[in-house]
């Protein structure tokens, strides 16, 4: 997947797509399930979207599913992995930190986080997490999406997680 020059306001258009989507899911109750997705809703973003599982005794993460494109932005596939099998230390405990916010918060998160920890400091990504409850309370699954932001020579935009 090639990388996107700066965030565009089509890679931002994309992620209030996606969040569109989740908040329409709602209705009434306080987050959507898994079993309410449709993947044919949002099928042009399909190639960066993933599935998180949440493990909650203890807390943990794992990515149940990862579009192609991500195997582009991680080297290799990821789909099945924890996050210390994916990302650095560094980077895992980012993540874990990201993630333990949106599960116990029950909301979306965004952010940007540089690609440095994969030897690509000029990249980063624009991502958003969505909550995904199959009771509507608590957080069993997240929805991700994912886009590559930068040029090469040029320094992320310096714009962190929300």
């Amino acid at each position: 997947m090639p990388p996107q020059l700066g965030a565009s306001s089509t890679v931002v258009r994309s992620h209030e797509e996606l969040f569109a989507y989740w908040a329409s899911l709602r209705r009434g109750r306080r987050l959507p399930a898994r079993a309410e997705i449709s993947p044919a809703s949002f099928k042009r973003h399909l190639p960066t979207v993933s599935l998180i599982d949440v493990g909650h005794a203890p807390r943990d993460y794992r990515i149940r599913l990862a579009g192609t494109a991500l195997y582009g932005v991680y080297g290799r596939e990821i789909t099945g992995k924890a996050l210390g099998e994916v990302y650095s230390p560094e980077a895992a405990l980012y993540w874990r930190g990201e993630l333990d916010r949106i599960v116990d918060q029950g909301r979306p998160g965004v952010g940007c986080h540089s690609l440095s920890w994969r030897g690509a400091s000029h990249l980063s990504i624009l991502w958003i997490r969505l909550p995904l409850a199959s009771d509507g309370e608590r957080v069993d699954m997240i929805l991700g999406y994912d886009q590559v932001v930068g040029t090469a020579g040029e320094r992320p935009s310096g714009i962190r997680a929300a």
